[in-house]
This record gives C-alpha cells, structure tokens and sequence, in this order.
C-alpha cells in the first residue's frame, strides 16, 4: 500500500491531518506509547525494504557527486534503523506532557483556573538529507499529541516513502489513524510553497537543515515557525585551560561525527596557552587529520594550515577543515562569537571559574559549555529522548527540542455561575 495517494494535493493532506489532530487530543498515553512500540517493531522488521531503498538514494546522490558529508547524512544502515526504532521507545517511556496541570490557583471569587499543557495541533516538518528525521519527528509529534505533515528532500525521497509506507501500515494496528502522518511525495518546489501558506490547517513549521533551507522557511512562510539553526558552533581555548582536557575535547566536538550541526567549526585560542602547549596543538591536529584555515598567528604556527578568508569564519564546513584564531582575551573570543556565531553551541574550556563566568553570562547561545564537547547539544544525550531540532531562536523553545517544546498552553476555568 502506497503511504500517500498521489491524487491528494497538500491542502487535502493537511486537512486530513487536522482532522487527525483533534481524534489524537482524545487519545490516552497508553494508546500513543502503544502505538510507538508497534512502529518501532515494525522498522526493525522492514529493515531490508528500508535499506534496499535508501540504496536508491544512495546510489544517485554518488552519480551526482554529493559531499561525503551529506552521503552520510543520507546513508542507513541495520545499525542505525535500529538505533531510530530504539528511540522510539524511548520516547514512549518518556512523560506525556500533555494534560499536565502547570499551575492551578482560585481566585477571590472562587473561580479555578488552571494553566493546562496542550498539542500545538499539526507540525509541517521540512527537512533534507536525513531519513532518520522522518521517524524522530513522527514519533515525538505523535506521542506530544500532534499530527505531522512530513516534507523531506528529494535526495531522500525513496528512503523517506519506504519508511512511512512501513509506518503507515505500523499504524493500521492501533488506535492512532494513519492520516495523523502525512507525506508530501511531491519533490516540486510549489508543494513547499503550499506548506509554508497553509494558516488556517497548519499550526507550526519546523524547518531542519542547511542555511539556505532554513532561511527560506523563514522568509517565506505565513505560518507561524520553530526556527532550527546551523551550526558555526566555536572552542574557546583560554590561556587557563587544562591542555589534556582542551585537546580532548577539540577531537572529540570536531571529529567525532564532523557533519553534524553541533560539531565545532572553529577554534578561537589564547595566545599565552598557544605559546605553552603549541607542540602538543600541532601533534593533536596532525594525528586527526584536520586542517586548519588560520589567521596569521595561527597559520605562522601550523604546519600546513592555509589562511582564512572572511568567509571561513561563518563556514559551517561539516568535514575535518576548521578555523582558527589567536587572541589575547576571553572578550575577544566572545566578540567573535557574536559576530560570527550562529547562536547554536559554544564552549570555553579554562579552569577559572570567573572567566568561565563571563563567558555563560555575555554569549548569546542556545547551549553553552564549561570543560565540555559541543557534542552533547543533542536530545538524547541530555535526556529528552529524540529532538525534533535544534533552536537558536529564542520563542517559544530554545535549544533541543523534545516533548516539551510541540506543546503550548490552554487556560481552563471553573466556576459555580460567576459573572465579572
């Protein structure tokens, strides 16, 4: 059975997953957690299907000559198929946050009032390159109570349609309907534009992927939008800083997986640790393989590093390369920061808890770092179970975001009769 039939335009999809929203508000955390569980068994089930499809994707994206960043970004493998259904039982073990009495207080005249967590209703989720992001956003959506309108990539388009033609079937055995996930198979710029106008069906736009994505989104859209952000996320490395820590932690937030948004893309250094620790600097870049796009201090000092351009400080490069700058204090660091950050994840690494201080007070960032790896900006690895994304925004949600952030607020109110 196909996931979506091709006759339905956007506008018919998103009504039907409007009808969709108002059924699952009814349902209990048991029918959802239930539901997540069978489409979690029904992934690892299908995992062939699944794989021999994203191959397709694969496959193409090699003959047009995509980056092995993206490639990676697009790749599936049992591991990872796995690694996604596994999270969706996470998520089922986690609270529901809906129903959840946030404040409740009674007024002088006897009348109750309570602030109740509510779905947002229905989430457009556009994104690229990364089919795990169908199942993550689905799952969170649905155990938050909302439906989905999923708009992916056309480098993914088969592996996206595999795995909701799986879901969609995952769901036939529960008591959530399949129209509470909707996949606009359409690879036409025009359909995204539907999605991006459609006020009255859709109640938020998450969008999940490169600058230019995202930007569009933004710009373009009528509904109201949970902006993502890239990540020009940067190591501040104090002249207080422990260098085995400092080192450790540069490996580990630049290469542990360099395509991802919360993989450092550039180093800004203390002069006075640079003179102390340059040799052990140099071991440790030439060890990883990562090359340097330095400022003039820097690349006087690193064997093979190549002068950056203007550019290079914005450079999100999602690979080994990264920049690098010499400063001689830490509100040096932080100016750059502001001019060149993208409001995603920084990280100061120094021993001096008052300059550790002034770092978290004055950066303007969704997540911040004392002696730690930018890598951690990441829902399961702060305890949210899966993210719908990242947001360097600053309304309604900040940072990852889990169950919490794809619910708003009602206000009930009881009384006995009585008139104002």
């Amino acid at each position: 059975m196909s996931p979506i039939k091709e006759s339905l335009t956007v506008e018919a999809q998103a009504i039907l997953a409007k009808k969709a929203a108002k059924y699952l508000s009814l349902l209990s955390a048991e029918d959802k957690n239930r539901a997540l569980h069978k489409l979690a068994a029904r992934l690892e089930d299908n995992f062939t299907f699944i794989l021999s499809e994203n191959e397709k994707d694969v496959s193409k994206g090699r003959e047009k000559g995509y980056s092995e960043a993206f490639l990676d970004r697009l790749s599936l493998s049992k591991e990872r198929i796995f690694d996604f259904a596994n999270g969706l039982r996470v998520v089922a073990e986690l609270e529901d946050p809906t129903g959840k009495i946030l404040s409740k207080r009674t007024l002088e005249n006897g009348l109750q009032v309570e602030k109740v967590a509510v779905p947002l209703g229905v989430i457009g989720m556009i994104y690229e390159a990364r089919p795990n992001v169908t199942v993550d956003a689905t799952g969170l959506a649905l155990k938050a109570g909302n439906a989905i309108i999923l708009k992916g990539g056309s480098s993914a388009i088969q592996s996206n349609k595999a795995i909701v033609e799986v879901m969609h079937k995952a769901l036939m055995e529960t008591n959530i309907p399949k129209e509470a996930v909707q996949f606009i198979e359409s690879t036409d710029r025009e359909a995204a534009q539907q999605l991006f106008t459609m006020k009255e069906h859709i109640d938020v736009l998450i969008p999940r992927g490169g600058a230019s994505l995202i930007r569009a989104v933004v710009n373009q859209a009528t509904v109201p939008v949970l902006e993502t952000g890239v990540g020009n996320c940067h190591l501040y490395i104090d002249a207080e800083a422990a260098p085995d820590k400092a080192l450790s932690v540069l490996v580990n937030a630049k290469t542990d997986r360099p395509a991802v948004c919360n993989a450092i893309e550039t180093v800004l250094i203390h002069r006075d640790w640079l003179t102390h620790n340059k040799e052990e600097l140099i071991h440790t870049l030439e060890e990883n393989a990562i090359k340097v796009h330095g400022d003039e201090t820097a690349i006087s000092i690193i064997p093979h590093a190549v002068p950056a351009e203007e550019e290079d400080w914005a450079n999100e490069y999602l690979s080994l390369d990264i920049a690098m700058k010499v400063v001689d204090h830490v509100d040096e660091a932080i100016a750059h920061i502001e001019q060149y950050g993208t409001k995603h994840s920084e990280a100061i690494m120094t021993e001096n808890v008052q300059t550790a201080h002034r770092f978290m007070k004055l950066v303007d960032a969704s997540a911040l770092y004392h002696n730690a790896s930018t890598r951690f900006t990441d829902g399961g690895a702060l305890g949210l179970g899966a993210e719908i994304g990242i947001s360097t925004q600053k309304l309604h949600a900040r940072g990852p975001m889990g169950l919490e952030a794809l619910t708003t607020i009602k206000y009930i109110m009881s009384g006995n009769g009585q008139i104002r």
